[in-house]
């Protein structure tokens, strides 16, 4: 394909422009070139040939030149100097070329004669311009464009990988805390633990960059909730319900946790918890709601997390990365409740 466009596109272009003032000038001389002899034609052919290779071979100078310094910027600016480059180029080139020859050959140089000369090959540099800019344009769009995503994706990626690194200490914090204390009345219970706390970090340090299998979810769920059994009140009445349909479903990872460590957090007055994780047609739903302390105020929607912590702001916005437009997450105090619903569809 490089060897046409670079050796017989040229010749075509200066055939095609020489055959075009030919054919004008023959309409108002009444002449018929091809009656003429054809040495002389053949020379003309040749010529315009010649001009042909070094218009197009000037253009791509000028494309060069420009693409080198104007780079990704398609300003109008760049495009009317563009313009002009080509404009002289054309008009350089035709005169050098195209005038000598008409002006030694028939009945000299007419004013028709310098018209069709420089107005038709003109033309013909136009169009060529709008195609082959056009092209490269466009191709540079696509270029822009996937460079574009590439960088919005690395952004979302790089605060994906922050609202990470923002919960792990709260969890870290909240997993140590409970060793800690627990060390002082059961060493070897706290030995089970710190396996258990490990078991946890190692699915979050190694499963948090694709989609994980809904059962791994549901396995660590159950370990965190043993994990803080061990810490809570004995006045704890907890129910949790995991649907056995959910087994292949594929989610992403540490998305229902917060909510889990919310209703630990602020659970009091009759420690109630529930938790439920159902799937519903092609929904996963995950219900909890813990009761609060008989003090705590009747407040709206995650305020209690945008006050004491990051955990449910951190949530909705991992969300809004992760599943744009498939989620419905909604939180908030109801007659000394606290309950929080995430919806996450998984059949579009």
């Amino acid at each position: 394909m490089k060897f046409f466009w670079r050796y017989i596109f040229p010749a075509l272009y200066g055939l095609m422009a020489y055959f075009t003032i030919r054919l004008l000038t023959d309409s108002v001389t009444g002449m018929q070139f091809w009656k003429r002899s054809w040495a002389l034609n053949c020379t003309e052919m040749a010529f315009s040939i010649l001009m042909g290779f070094m218009f197009l071979w000037g253009d791509r100078r000028v494309f060069h030149y420009f693409d080198k310094k104007w780079h990704d910027n398609f300003s109008s600016k760049r495009i009317r100097q563009e313009l002009l480059g080509v404009f002289l180029i054309n008009l350089v080139v035709q005169n050098v070329f195209m005038i000598p020859m008409v002006a030694l050959t028939d009945n000299g140089l007419q004013w028709f004669d310098l018209v069709d000369v420089n107005i038709i090959p003109l033309f013909y540099a136009l169009i060529y311009y709008g195609v082959r800019r056009s092209y490269d344009y466009s191709m540079a769009y696509a270029d822009n464009r996937l460079q574009l995503e590439k960088i919005t994706n690395d952004k979302l990626e790089t605060e994906l990988k922050f609202l990470r690194a923002q919960y792990h200490p709260h969890f870290l914090f909240n997993a140590l805390n409970t060793i800690y204390f627990q060390m002082d009345e059961d060493v070897a219970a706290a030995k089970k633990t710190v396996e258990k706390f490990a078991d946890l970090l190692r699915y979050q340090l190694y499963d948090q960059q694709e989609k994980v299998c809904i059962s791994h979810e549901i396995q660590y769920l159950q370990h965190f909730v043993e994990l803080q059994k061990i810490r809570s009140t004995r006045k704890l009445q907890l129910q949790v319900y995991f649907d056995e349909q959910l087994r292949d479903e594929k989610v992403y990872p540490l998305l229902f946790l917060p909510l889990v460590e919310n209703a630990f957090k602020y659970i009091g007055g009759e420690y109630q918890l529930q938790l439920l994780l159902r799937k519903q047609g092609g929904e996963i739903s995950f219900y909890v709601e813990n009761s609060l302390p008989a003090a705590a105020p009747d407040l709206p929607d995650m305020d209690i997390e945008r006050k004491n912590g990051i955990g449910l702001e951190n949530l909705q916005r991992r969300l809004e990365l992760l599943y744009p437009g498939r989620h419905r997450f909604s939180a908030g105090v109801r007659q000394q409740q606290f309950i929080a619903e995430l919806k996450l569809t998984i059949n579009e």
